[in-house]
């Protein structure tokens, strides 16, 4: 598949993790940057079309919905269950992506997950004030790169100084890091804007670049058209695509309930900055219930915000987190929910054809093309205009009580790191695990009145599995019919204790 180059060990423009678990080096990503108008605009380039993208399904595993359990990996991507703490760890989110806790004792956690490099493209954006958003160079040079220089600056960035911005590229994920720089004269107009990314099949990785991408841009900056560090990093880290361009390296992580996802948990870990599930939590509160119901019902998610963006990249990643299962069978013809992270104009086509997905944007024209969304988030406001998702919207006492649950085991976890008992938990398995177990929970009952010789789910089933048995009924209805489940719903004395 992908072909490894020779190379030193360790080389500038990679982040080595520390050998002892107990450690968090982190690698500084930026704040989000700037974007160009991206209707009509193209590259000036001219570029070959992508190859599509193989997706490639995660292993799946049971575990038991009353035991918690962290999924670990050996190098040669052998799953097994491992039993976890699932209370949170105390840190605030920092945008700094973070090591990956090692699972195996003397066994660095670059051995544990080094995965062959497979950067397929290397690229600088700039803003022209007279064309706009442009590539001004790339590599390889025959890339179909069309709609990147509207995706690696996000729409609204000439207002701030620094940014990143996780984005899709047909079946490629793209990492871009974007500054902007006062500069005397009158052609730029004061201000010099420049975005520096790299292309790859899945994103997992891309954060191991992220301060080589940081320091890139700034170079280019101060140093326009100087391109050997980035023609360097690219020889290194290509990778190579089969002949036939029939499919990829290695495909984006699935959250499909067909898989446990846990395998791929340690990778989106070291993704994302440790403490964003925290900031995630804080910002939206219980309204996380409501994003739980519609991410698991596969809907189609966007998410607004002016810029910067990279923050708001990783609330697509929290909110794809909230529909993991692990029961296998489960769902085996429901949609992935996608992670989109962030799109702008240029993606209409794109997303005209898709059925469930996460995304982020900062342009307020999506609010009203309600054709290619369910649930529109703008701030902690969360909204739909589907009439049969309204209920939704309403938190219930059991959606209460839930959030209560979360929240008390994340006090807990941070009292326990306080007065140092516990210094390996972190927030992000505490949050994957609440919401596996409460999923794994209500799909284990669903199967077992399934596969029954009376196929009715009572109040007292509703109430097992964690839901308001008159609140949750609209969402329980519309979860049976999504994942196919042949079971009836008793209707009478909903409302009776």
């Amino acid at each position: 598949m992908v072909e490894q180059s020779d190379r030193a060990p360790l080389l500038d423009w990679e982040e080595m993790p520390p050998p002892d678990p107990g450690q968090a080096a982190q690698t500084p990503p930026q704040p989000p940057r700037e974007p160009g108008s991206a209707a009509g605009k193209s590259s000036a380039r001219a570029h070959t079309p992508i190859p599509t993208t193989t997706i490639i399904p995660a292993t799946t595993i049971t575990i038991p919905a009353t035991t918690p359990a962290v999924v670990t990996c050996s190098p040669a991507r052998t799953v097994a269950a491992a039993p976890a703490r699932t209370e949170p760890s105390g840190r605030g989110c920092d945008d700094r992506p973070h090591p990956v806790p090692v699972p195996f004792p003397g066994l660095t956690a670059r051995h544990q997950w080094e995965e062959k490099d497979q950067i397929v493209a290397v690229f600088v954006v700039t803003f022209d004030t007279r064309s706009g958003n442009m590539i001004e160079w790339c590599l390889p040079h025959d890339m179909n790169l069309d709609g990147v220089e509207f995706k690696s600056m996000a729409s609204g960035s000439h207002r701030i100084t620094n940014d990143f911005i996780y984005f899709r590229k047909g079946g490629y994920f793209g990492l871009a890091c974007f500054a902007n720089m006062p500069v005397e004269s009158e052609l730029e107009r004061g201000a010099r804007m420049k975005s520096v990314g790299i292309l790859s099949p899945s994103y997992t990785l891309l954060y191991r670049y992220m301060h080589f991408l940081e320091n890139q841009v700034r170079h280019q900056l101060q140093c326009p058209g100087q391109y050997s560090p980035l023609e360097a990093f690219y020889e290194d880290k290509k990778a190579v695509l089969p002949p036939s361009g029939n499919g990829l390296v290695t495909a984006c992580p699935t959250w499909s309930v067909t898989s446990i996802n846990r395998c791929m948990h340690p990778e989106m870990k070291i993704t994302h900055p440790a403490g964003c599930m925290s900031q995630f939590i804080q910002f939206f509160g219980e309204q996380i219930m409501v994003l739980w119901k519609f991410a698991l019902l596969r809907k189609r998610l966007l998410i607004f915000s002016p810029p910067p963006v990279g923050v708001v990249c990783y609330r697509v990643y929290c909110c794809c987190c909230l529909a993991n299962v692990s029961i296998p069978g489960i769902g085996v013809s429901v949609p992935e929910l996608r992670p989109f992270f962030y799109i702008n104009i240029a993606d209409i086509s794109a997303l005209e054809t898709e059925v469930s997905y996460v995304a982020c944007t900062t342009e307020k024209i999506f609010e009203d093309k309600k054709e290619l969304y369910d649930v529109y988030i703008d701030n902690q406001n969360v909204k739909t205009h589907r009439g049969h998702l309204q209920p939704l919207l309403r938190l219930n006492a059991a959606d209460k009580e839930k959030y209560s649950k979360l929240s008390e085991q994340r006090q807990m976890l941070l009292y326990s790191q306080e007065v140092g008992e516990d210094c390996t938990s972190n927030e992000e398995d505490l949050f994957i695990l609440f919401f596996m177990e409460l999923n794994n929970r209500i799909f284990q009952t669903l199967s077992e009145v399934a596969g029954s010789s009376d196929p009715t789910l009572t109040v007292d089933h509703m109430r097992a599995m964690g839901l308001d048995p008159q609140g949750d009924r609209s969402f329980l209805i519309d979860l049976l019919e999504v994942y196919g489940l042949n079971v009836t719903l008793v209707v009478d004395n909903l409302c009776c204790p």
